[in-house]
């Protein structure tokens, strides 16, 4: 068996661009921090965004993530592939359990512990039920787009889909009308539309479809979709308005507050309700966006750091 590690100053779990950049902060203030990521976060699944700051010719999302982890090695954190099951207080310090670890070093054959946690857990996108592969392609093809806030510039002019027929699909649909004058509301499953917000699209000169979708079809350079009368319609791309689930599983273990029981509620500092315990990125009430989230991470850990200091008796 091996020998017990020595706490980290943090561990860090989600390796997205919250955990990340705590990540790179945190090592070039010296601590030992391990980074927790079993993948599979959002920002995996953009092929190019172009309102990040800094890459006027857009830039890769996978790409970024791998600059961003290359950055925070380079400096001395530890990345790790994995999943935290369960995290849990213990006196002065948090322990947390690992399943999918690739290092035995961290599976529960030593206690992995450490002085604080910071969840950057994210969160995932509710989407229409579509083949793994093919939902894979239709992103990389631009056909299919969850954030209008960071792509709606890219399908300015065009014919626009909005899938769900409920307050936050209207909503959707509004934000992209600057954008194009081609834009439908389409049901997934029913058409929930009181008359108010029915008067509200007739009044953007936003087309709605109350006969929900049975196929869509992404195969070529347009999106298809097959409603449930047989009828189809083309669109250049389609943006599912779903809503998320925030990934706050390990927060509630902990006892973190949340904001209308699903983000991290959070101080100015990232700070949560739980002594230790900090958040940051899209699991916080929060603009979802990378410049955001990585303003959290570097928020959060210079608290951390500076905590820890006081915690250690330096006085400036």
């Amino acid at each position: 068996m091996n020998a017990p590690q020595a706490p980290y100053d943090c561990i860090i779990i989600g390796g997205g661009p919250a955990g990340l950049s705590a990540a790179i902060y945190l090592a070039r203030f010296r601590r030992r921090v391990l980074v927790i990521d079993g993948g599979g976060g959002r920002m995996e699944m953009i092929p190019r965004s172009h309102n990040h700051p800094g890459y006027p010719d857009g830039i890769k999302g996978r790409d970024l993530l791998a600059n961003m982890r290359a950055q925070a090695e380079k400096y001395g954190a530890t990345l790790q592939h994995g999943w935290v099951s369960a995290a849990r207080k213990q006196g002065d310090f948090f322990t947390v359990t690992v399943d999918g670890a690739e290092d035995d070093s961290i599976t529960g054959t030593a206690p992995l512990t450490a002085r604080t946690l910071l969840l950057a857990t994210g969160v995932i996108n509710l989407r229409p039920d579509l083949d793994e592969a093919v939902h894979a392609r239709a992103l990389e093809q631009g056909l299919l787009r969850y954030c209008p806030i960071c792509d709606g510039y890219e399908v300015k002019d065009k014919r626009i889909g909005v899938i769900g027929s409920t307050d936050h699909g209207v909503a959707e649909a509004l934000f992209l009308r600057q954008y194009s004058d081609a834009i439908t509301l389409l049901a997934l499953y029913s058409c929930d539309l009181d008359a108010r917000d029915r008067a509200t699209l007739e009044e953007a000169g936003i087309a709605w479809e109350a006969t929900p979708i049975r196929t869509f079809d992404f195969d070529g350079d347009i999106a298809r979709l097959t409603l449930e009368d047989a009828r189809t319609l083309d669109f250049d791309s389609i943006y599912p308005a779903l809503g998320s689930e925030t990934r706050n599983e390990l927060g509630k273990m902990l006892g973190v507050d949340l904001c209308d029981e699903t983000c991290f509620k959070t101080d100015t500092e990232q700070r949560s309700s739980v002594k230790g315990v900090y958040a940051a990125g899209d699991a916080v009430e929060c603009l979802d966006q990378i410049s955001v989230a990585m303003g959290h991470g570097a928020i959060a850990a210079t608290a951390i750091h500076n905590d820890l200091r006081k915690a250690d008796g330096h006085i400036d």
